[in-house]
């Protein structure tokens, strides 16, 4: 299942622009929903990036 990872940073800070991965997880798994660090380009750092419906 595809899923989208969204920066959670970005929504505190209030810098324009979104960031976003899609990747791909197996929901008999991992049924919580994921998190990973990935690297932001709007606030050039790597930040944490959590999943959205």
């Amino acid at each position: 299942m595809q899923v989208i990872l969204e920066c959670t940073e970005q929504k505190e800070s209030g810098v324009p622009g979104i960031s976003r991965y899609i990747t791909t997880k197996n929901k008999k798994n991992t049924p919580e929903r994921l998190e990973m660090r990935k690297y932001n380009p709007y606030l050039h750092k790597v930040t944490l990036h959590r999943e959205i419906k």
